[in-house]
């Protein structure tokens, strides 16, 4: 363990977090003049001092980080920056937060959850709704990915933290030889992703300021929104679509999309299990929902249960949490098949969460492997992606993670029912904030305002064990990482 280079590394993330999530809503603020220009500026002023300090006293180490540096500096990116994003909520006078409750706010928008504490959105300053959104735009890949790329220009490596922080099973994977390179090929794909999404829901009859706020969310699979009423306060089928549209892209491995983007071709979407998984659960859970939409006559016409019920799913299923409807009422099972395809989330290396569509998938080829062992005991069956062979070091790790993530999600809701919560919010809460979803089910669906103080802090645990994939934060508790 390096702690040197962990403050070196953080105090330099936290200067480029105080500018990047600080200047641009400051620049609102005066644009709308909201009175916010001092909180951002103070909270600006706060973590860059805060963040050179840091880089200073340690400015002449050099050294490589080993892996185990790596986890801890992506857990305490995560932790840190996800309480340093409260300071706008705490210094502004025209937002009412506990501390509490401007860190579940920012950490939720860090990690893509969703989940928000606040209602009257549409009462609260310009700068402060584009703050919201643009903490999730910056989380959405990753900070850390644009810090990978900049680190080794200062002097300090960066494929421990890739691998740390990079999602999916497969982690050593690079979409180009050079680390800095893949972290400006998936940012220029992030980039433009956004921008064409913007100019798709401001062409349609969003306002400028909607538009962007929004694409920042969407792109994100992170579901924030600048009112209460979500994506439904458009009454919009246009908008509605564009999101869908967006949300699926978003849901898919970035590899992938760079893969389509250099070789000029969409053959590397089809030829991907992952992908086609992935669209087959989405197609799946779409007929069914809009059927029992249609024969339960929730809707008027064919059409609105039609799109109400597709974006629903797109929405829940990739993790965004985006409403147009109020699923938590619908009939019979659906808001739990939308919440279960939640727990299955989008692919491995996109930006949406859940356990992620590959696992779920190997899970299943694993399975069907010992159904055939019981029948040709001494068989050699492999489990294949494509034509790809997986070691079974891979497939234990996927057993392994899933294992621990129903341990944790047990152990979460039963510490939530000790707080006095029913169990379908409980239940739904935990599911929501560990899959990085959002909106929960009954006394959540809404906002999460009411729950208690210590349900708040336990949920907070569960989105950064979702951003972190379980392991990267468990990790840290093992008395094997702390050893020499």
């Amino acid at each position: 363990m390096h702690a040197s280079i962990t403050v070196k590394i953080l105090g330099l993330l936290l200067m480029f977090f105080s500018v990047l999530a600080n200047l641009p809503p400051l620049f609102v603020s005066l644009i709308y003049s909201d009175g916010m220009v001092l909180p951002f500026l103070h909270s600006m002023l706060s973590l860059f001092i805060l963040g050179f300090i840091m880089w200073a006293t340690t400015a002449r180490t050099r050294k490589d980080l080993s892996t185990r540096d790596g986890f801890l500096v992506v857990t305490l990116f995560w932790a840190v920056l996800g309480t340093a994003g409260c300071l706008p909520f705490l210094l502004s006078d025209q937002v009412t937060l506990s501390i509490t409750d401007a860190v579940f706010e920012s950490l939720s928008g860090l990690t893509t959850t969703g989940a928000t504490v606040i209602s009257g959105l549409e009462t609260l300053p310009k700068s402060i709704l584009f703050y919201r959104q643009q903490l999730q735009w910056l989380g959405g890949m990753g900070i850390i990915v644009l810090a990978v790329a900049l680190l080794p220009m200062l002097g300090i490596g960066g494929m421990q933290l890739y691998r740390a922080e990079s999602p999916g099973p497969v982690k050593d994977n690079k979409l180009v030889p050079r680390l800095a390179e893949t972290a400006k090929a998936l940012w220029y794909i992030y980039l433009s992703l956004t921008v064409i999404c913007a100019l798709a829901y401001w062409l349609v009859g969003m306002d400028l300021f909607d538009a962007i706020s929004h694409s920042f969310t969407t792109v994100a699979i992170g579901g924030f929104s600048t009112y209460d009423a979500s994506l439904g306060h458009f009454d919009n089928p246009a908008i509605e679509m564009i999101a869908i549209v967006f949300m699926f892209i978003a849901g898919v491995n970035f590899a992938l999309h760079f893969a389509a983007w250099r070789n000029r071709s969409l053959r590397s979407y089809f030829d991907d299990p992952e992908f086609k998984f992935y669209a087959l659960i989405l197609l799946s859970v779409s007929v069914v929902t809009i059927l029992v939409l249609v024969y339960s006559d929730v809707y008027a016409s064919m059409s609105e249960a039609f799109i109400k019920g597709l974006f629903q799913v797109v929405s829940i299923a990739t993790t965004t949490g985006f409403t147009t409807a109020d699923f938590n009422s619908w009939p019979l099972f659906l808001p739990y098949v939308l919440l279960y395809a939640a727990i299955i989330g989008a692919c491995a290396g996109s930006t949406g969460g859940g356990m992620k569509v590959v696992r779920i998938l190997l899970i299943f080829k694993q399975g069907i492997r010992e159904v055939q062992r019981l029948i040709h005991p001494k068989a050699v069956i492999p489990v294949k992606l494509g034509k790809k062979v997986i070691s079974d070091r891979v497939i234990e790790s996927v057993w392994g993670f899933f294992a621990v993530y129903v341990m944790a999600f047990m152990a979460m809701l039963l510490a939530l029912l000790a707080t006095g919560m029913d169990i379908i919010t409980a239940f739904s809460a935990v599911g929501a904030c560990i899959n990085n979803l959002g909106p929960g089910l009954e006394n959540v669906a809404q906002t999460y305002g009411a729950l208690p103080a210590t349900a708040k802090w336990i949920l907070c645990l569960a989105m950064l064990l979702g951003r972190l994939e379980v392991f990267t934060l468990l990790v840290l508790f093992t008395p094997m990482f702390w050893r020499r």
